[in-house]
């Protein structure tokens, strides 16, 4: 599955949407929260996903992530449909194809910082590519921090765990919501910049769910949603001109 760029190059896809709608309750509790939205996510490459609260931004990642059904429509990962899986086999592609970054660390304190990055393998009974591992481990910069537990490590070496975990089983996506939201300034800017790494080093896809446009400028590509469709896109994003469009949809929302 590829797709043709800005630039005009062709694109490997990691993931795709086609007139993909969600709609919640019926009548007058009707609430449309995606309306036909159709939009890629190219391989090794790096998208930030912003809109205005309500927009439909965090729906949009969870129904191409395969955490939320959707009404309408087709998502595709890399080639396989989400629409025609049953719960297991559901469950089996979240397991083996994505990984998943999240405002809450959800680490589990029990264990220390490498059993967390390791679990989704322990649980699918698979081995851990130690090489692979061991880069992963280095880039986010936790070698001597892996037998701490959460409660021993600070907000952001604990994102950094999560990031690890995403990263460790060679996922083909990684869906992260909000993943700085906890985090202060320096913390996010390393978190941050681990998935830009991650996306330039190692080949990894990442869409990301932002209000930040400081977060939004360490991605390759911002696509903005409002009222539960796509409305603009903006390539190689700075802050300042993620910050100027989203003024542009303020005052359009004041005036309409």
């Amino acid at each position: 599955m590829t797709t043709t760029s800005l630039a005009g190059r062709a694109t490997a896809v990691a993931a795709r949407a086609t007139d993909l709608s969600k709609v919640y309750g019926q009548g007058e509790t009707r609430v449309t929260a995606l309306d036909r939205v159709s939009v890629d996510f190219g391989q090794a490459e790096f998208t930030a996903i912003m809109g205005p609260s309500g927009s439909g931004k965090s729906t949009l990642m969870h129904c191409v992530a395969g955490l939320d059904s959707f009404s309408s429509g087709s998502v595709r990962i890399g080639d396989t449909e989400l629409g025609s899986l049953k719960d297991k086999q559901l469950t089996k592609l979240r397991r083996d194809k994505i990984g998943f970054i999240f405002q809450a660390f959800n680490l589990l304190p029990t264990l220390t910082a490498l059993e967390n990055i390791t679990l989704p393998m322990d649980i699918a009974g698979r081995k851990a590519d130690r090489q692979w591992l061991d880069t992963v481990i280095g880039m986010v910069g936790l070698s001597g921090r892996l037998g701490h537990r959460p409660s021993q490590l600070s907000g952001g070496q604990q994102q950094r765990v999560a990031v690890a975990r995403a990263l460790a089983s060679k996922p083909e996506i990684i869906f992260g919501d909000e993943p700085t939201g906890n985090l202060d300034s320096r913390s996010g800017a390393e978190v941050l910049g681990f998935l830009r790494n991650s996306v330039r080093e190692l080949g990894q896809t990442v869409v990301m769910v932002t209000h930040d446009p400081v977060a939004a400028a360490y991605a390759d590509r911002v696509v903005f949603l409002a009222d539960g469709r796509i409305v603009d896109e903006l390539r190689d994003p700075t802050a300042d001109s993620v910050l100027d469009r989203m003024k542009r949809f303020d005052a359009k929302g004041r005036t309409s």
